[in-house]
């Protein structure tokens, strides 16, 4: 599943990978009953409930993840780890009330593996995000700042995030103010192995406009962080929360188009836009979905921040142009993507899953040279 560039480090160090291969072997390994059965069907639960939605092209293995999860249920009916992957895969398939209810169930089997919840909560979060339930979102992110030390940045910057999505007239939980829980983000920043998570540099890097005495307000943050995490696949089957996100983003939409330009009116346009073809596409209102992508691309040069914008835009792009089966097109426009900006914020995130729909096309070593030369 890695991007080119990685392959050819780690093939220079003599390690080859073929994916394929790979999980043929797992899938062997599943269907025997013992313990390595139960390490395989894990990891390919994993592999299909997470890894190809958050690092590839957002099509998971429904059926497959079902099948893998049917016999564990069977024999541990309130096995908290199959509680959680029954959740997860509820989510994928857009029953988003039944997801919640497994992952509180989940949380109720076992109190002794307190890391457990964490993962229940953090999915909730993001269900609740589904269904724009601002409070119970902040909730869930206010839990994970209590009792998690995974990424408080990222959480804080998450309950900030929620808090924002509400009107100025509704009541704060706990009397919270989102300016001052976004301007505590960047005192969170922790480093592993050294280095700072992509997730808390992208909130860290939003953040920042925040320092300002009087700070210009992000426009949909929660959802711009839920597409990072590739939550409105997640939503492709459900019209209502697709029609509901789209009237939000409509909202955010005129409140910019009424406020005196700045240094981020582009950006935040720009954002939007990338949002909303999403929205767009989850409808089938795919040359709109088109058009609004293309926003975002025409805009390059004008973006002063938040420059992963024109790649992903391209990268949604292609992907809608695969669905069309406008296959050269959706080439080109991955090969720009890959190739022509360097150094934005999740840079890698946006690699994995260009390489992934790359592989989708089965775009062959000779294809992506001859691209290169073009």
């Amino acid at each position: 599943m890695f991007p080119a560039r990685i392959l050819k480090v780690l093939e220079f160090a003599g390690f080859s990978g073929d994916k394929d291969y790979g999980l043929s072997q797992l899938h062997s390994g599943a269907t025997v009953v013992n313990l390595r059965s139960l390490l395989c069907a894990l990891l390919l639960l994993c592999y299909h409930t997470f890894l190809t939605f958050i690092l590839g092209t957002g099509e998971g293995e429904v059926a497959e993840a079902e099948r893998l999860l049917a016999p564990f249920r069977l024999r541990y009916p309130t096995g908290a780890i199959f509680l959680f992957f029954a959740g997860r895969t509820e989510e994928m398939k857009g029953n988003i009330d039944k997801a919640v209810c497994l992952f509180e169930d989940g949380c109720k089997a076992q109190q002794e593996w307190k890391q457990f919840h964490h993962m229940c909560y953090w999915e909730l979060l993001w269900c609740f995000t589904y269904k724009q339930l601002w409070k119970m979102a902040y909730f869930y992110a206010d839990l994970l700042t209590k009792e998690s030390r995974w990424s408080q940045a990222m959480y804080v910057y998450m309950k900030a995030a929620c808090l924002s999505m509400l009107s100025k007239d509704e009541s704060r939980p706990f009397g919270e103010d989102e300016v001052e829980l976004f301007r505590q983000v960047p005192t969170l920043k922790q480093k592993i192995a050294g280095k700072s998570p992509p997730t808390e540099k992208f909130a860290i890097r939003k953040a920042r406009r925040y320092r300002a005495s009087s700070p210009v307000k992000l426009p949909v943050p929660v959802l711009e962080m839920m597409y990072m995490w590739n939550g409105f696949t997640m939503i492709r089957k459900c019209p209502e929360l697709t029609d509901a996100m789209m009237q939000t983003l409509l909202e955010a939409e005129r409140t910019l188009a009424a406020a005196p330009g700045n240094d981020y009116s582009v950006d935040d346009y720009c954002v939007i836009q990338l949002l909303k073809g999403l929205c767009l596409q989850n409808q089938g209102r795919l040359r709109t979905a088109e058009e609004c992508f293309n926003n975002v691309y025409r805009s390059e040069k004008k973006i002063r921040y938040d420059h992963y914008l024109v790649p992903n835009a391209l990268l949604e792009l292609s992907l809608l142009c695969i669905n069309q089966n406008r296959r050269d097109e959706a080439i080109k426009l991955l090969h720009k993507a890959k190739t022509n900006y360097k150094d934005y914020s999740m840079e890698s995130r946006t690699q994995f899953r260009v390489h992934a729909a790359l592989a989708k096309l089965k775009v062959s070593p000779t294809e992506q040279e001859e691209m290169t030369r073009m």
